[in-house]
């Protein structure tokens, strides 16, 4: 927006798109306020995968508050493109993906530990004739029951365990 004030009075550099393609860039410039001289990679990323014609054709189309979004746009397409030709943003995504599935499947076995962990420090206690609420307890966190309806929350979305299948032996005494 600066430039194209300071550019009416003809002491401005050109956009970058302008001087990549070496030409004139003129007061009522498509490129200029959305690859600023400052920023030359940016525009020759873009036009390296889009070309400046069909970027030209598509900033035009869109109205004037939707096209920072569309350069954005366009700007990270392009620059995942160079750094991966072939799946660009696509194999980005993918990657991430794959990450959360076995982060996931961590969860999951970590969950399922925690599970056990309990059932085997309430067998532990039944096994003792204590019960974790009695008097005789210690009352530290660890030691204090927990109901199925506390741990809800914790296994809603992943079939890991089935409560019924626990016993309910494990929550009371």
């Amino acid at each position: 927006m600066k430039e194209s004030s300071s550019r009416k009075q003809g002491a401005a550099s050109p956009c970058a798109a302008c001087k990549l393609l070496r030409r004139r860039c003129a007061q009522d410039c498509v490129f200029s306020p959305y690859f600023p001289a400052d920023e030359p990679q940016k525009f020759a990323n873009v036009h390296r995968v889009f070309g400046a014609s069909n970027v030209n054709k598509m900033l035009q189309e869109l109205p004037i508050h939707q096209r920072g979004d569309a350069v954005s746009s366009m700007v990270y397409e392009a620059n995942a493109r160079v750094r991966d030709p072939v799946y660009g943003c696509v194999g980005a995504i993918s990657s991430l993906q794959q990450q959360i599935d076995v982060l996931q499947a961590q969860l999951a076995l970590a969950q399922a530990e925690v599970v056990h962990l309990r059932v085997r420090h309430s067998t532990s206690f039944q096994g003792h004739g204590l019960c974790p609420d009695s008097p005789s307890s210690s009352g530290s966190p660890s030691s204090k029951q927990v109901s199925p309806q506390d741990n809800k929350g914790m296994f809603s979305h992943m079939d890991i365990v089935d409560e019924a299948s626990l016993g309910e032996s494990m929550w009371s005494c």
